[in-house]
């Protein structure tokens, strides 16, 4: 049974958001997803995944454009920043694709939609394994700003974050056990159609299919990933 309930979801397209979304969408009845646009090098791929995600579970997703308000930022995962790094999360060069604040700034603008909504709670799919590049990804940010997003709206929104203990790994296995469609999702950092195989992100992926002994769904520019 599902419980009655409103949630806002942060939707970015990823497998990770992805899973969120359907985890939601199993246990509560009103769900409804943001994404934003934020001048990324993958922002137009995987904002197409989030519209396909939204449109499979049939639920009403708005998109924020903050390109402007993002653009004087200094981040290799920006279009106005250098080449993405490629290899796994822990080498020092993937804390090139840091975008200062980003969760800090879209929790800040969820938290207004929420309570905007009459909604109580917003989910955000950060994970363990991005802890050791991504600042705002830690458990100890994810306090701090629940407890500022719960005292800056008088109480009115609470910040969910089930995968912050988990990695991708763990992610995907719940994800599989309740058929998110994991074809309709992007992952890859790189600005181009087909994932590259190759970056921080879809190795990570590759890696957490892997061990699930699960093929990867998603189609890459190199068959020897």
């Amino acid at each position: 049974m599902k419980l009655n309930q409103k949630v806002l979801v942060s939707l970015s397209g990823g497998m990770d958001s992805a899973t969120l979304l359907g985890i939601a969408c199993q246990n509560y009845e009103d769900v409804e997803a943001v994404g934003f646009t934020y001048g990324s090098k993958h922002n137009e791929w995987e904002n197409e995944c989030a519209i396909q995600l939204a449109n499979y579970y049939q639920v009403p997703f708005d998109l924020i454009d903050l390109s402007e308000v993002m653009k004087g930022f200094k981040s290799n995962l920006l279009k106005s920043g250098g080449e993405i790094p490629e290899g796994h999360y822990e080498h020092e060069s993937m804390a090139l694709t840091v975008v200062p604040a980003r969760n800090m700034i879209f929790l800040s603008i969820l938290s207004g939609l929420a309570v905007s909504r009459d909604i109580r709670q917003i989910w955000i799919g950060v994970h363990k394994g991005d802890h050791p590049v991504y600042a705002d990804c830690r458990p100890e940010f994810i306090n701090h700003m629940r407890r500022a997003m719960h005292e800056g709206t008088d109480g009115k929104v609470d910040l969910y974050a089930p995968f912050v203990c988990i990695d991708k790994k763990g992610i995907l296995q719940q994800g599989l056990k309740i058929g998110v469609p994991y074809k309709i999702t992007r992952t890859c950092y790189k600005d181009q159609p087909l994932a590259c195989g190759k970056c921080g992100s879809c190795t990570e992926r590759l890696e957490a299919f892997a061990f699930n002994k699960t093929p990867d769904p998603v189609e890459y520019e190199t068959e020897d990933v």
